[in-house]
């Protein structure tokens, strides 16, 4: 339980940083290549979001995630952060003890080969999937992994270079100096995929009812196709913030890390990265990180129950839409309307309208955040 007028300490109790001063420390090492979605990954480990992981999972944290939930101590963890090789270079690695990171010729970690090992794809894919249907994305990047996973502490000489998708992304040791200058008692979680319209918008500010800080955190990486393009989700955003939203009141802040469509098991995940940057609470929508029809609408509410020790609170509030009756945004537990005056935009609603070049109505969108969703040739992924 997360008293009121505190900000959590990081998962784990300690804020990791796995920076140091490169001085060549990797030239001549055997160099191991890695995408830029990993390499996200492993600066988001350097960075302390994915606190307390130093590194790459080893064996027994990895069988205990896909098991339990949970690192082999105890602590709530559900989403492994792993690296796959082949198995002569799972080899070479060992016999290295050391290794360098690099995306081409850029060099620029270390990571501190502990262990190798193997593990059933897919049923590693189904404990953390709940499903092994290859149609579904996290499965299918599980299963056409290579066959050994290399587990160590990494070490990161260089940050990735700053681009304009990167200006908004904040560590979490900045995240928390800034909160604590705003004087921030509590603050609330925003995760996104999508650009906003007016239901999320009116479920944030109920949020702000409540809370000192709104922390809004569109997560900007890989996604699945069909979704909207990173640029266009952090211009809408700016656009709902600098008009409508109170200057001292909202943190706009990206998070550099791929969606798993884990569902349930995300939405844990995706609750201790934002405590890491420190939210004391975290707002959990209808079908979190969920994807098709894979997950019930509400099973990333009910996972929580297993979690009570998380040390951030998650906050559910019930779907809001706009009741042409009431003619404002309710929901069910103040509209006592029937469906057929209720008008909803969903993700799914939104990307359709965008495909047919419907302009959205003011009531369920910004004309702000219409104008720059129109104006971009291609939206989607």
């Amino acid at each position: 339980m997360i008293l009121a007028g505190s900000i959590p300490q990081p998962h784990g109790g300690k804020l990791v940083n796995r920076f140091i001063v490169s001085d060549g420390k990797a030239d001549g090492m055997l160099a191991i290549q890695v995408g830029g979605d990993l390499r996200n990954d492993i600066e988001n480990i350097a960075d302390g979001v994915f606190s307390p992981l130093e590194g790459f999972v080893g064996e027994q944290d990895f069988q205990s995630i896909v098991r339990t939930g949970r690192l082999e101590s105890g602590l709530a963890w559900t989403v492994p952060i792993v690296l796959d090789v082949e198995d002569q270079t799972a080899n070479e690695m060992k016999d290295a003890g050391q290794v360098a990171l690099a995306t081409g010729t850029d060099k620029f970690a270390i990571l501190h080969v502990q262990e190798k090992y193997s593990f059933d794809k897919l049923a590693c894919a189904n404990a953390i999937y709940r499903t092994n249907d290859v149609k579904h994305p996290g499965v299918e990047k599980m299963v056409s992994m290579k066959n050994k996973l290399v587990g160590g502490r990494i070490d990161v000489l260089k940050r990735i270079e700053q681009s304009p998708l990167r200006k908004y992304r904040m560590t979490p040791a900045e995240t928390r100096a800034e909160i604590s200058r705003k004087g921030w008692k509590s603050v609330v979680g925003f995760q996104t995929r999508n650009v906003p319209h007016v239901a999320h918008e009116m479920l944030q500010k109920a949020a702000l009812n409540l809370y000192d800080g709104l922390f809004i955190n569109p997560l900007i990486g890989k996604k699945k196709q069909g979704d909207f393009k990173d640029e266009l989700i952090i211009a809408s955003y700016l656009a709902l913030i600098d008009n409508y939203y109170p200057k001292d009141r909202a943190m706009f802040v990206t998070l550099h890390t791929e969606m798993r469509y884990a569902g349930p098991k995300e939405a844990i995940h995706h609750a201790i990265m934002r405590k890491n940057f420190g939210c004391s609470h975290f707002i959990v929508g209808r079908d979190h990180a969920g994807v098709g029809n894979y997950y019930h609408p509400f099973a990333s509410h009910e996972i929580f129950k297993d979690y009570a020790d998380l040390g951030i609170e998650p906050v559910f509030f019930p779907a809001f839409y706009y009741c042409k009756k009431c003619l404002s945004y309710a929901n069910e537990r103040n509209c006592p309307h029937g469906l057929e005056f209720r008008e909803e935009m969903s993700g799914t609603k939104m990307r359709n309208m965008v495909s047919s070049g419907e302009f959205p109505a003011e009531h369920l969108m910004r004309p702000e955040v219409a104008r720059i969703i129109v104006s971009f040739d291609e939206p989607f992924i």
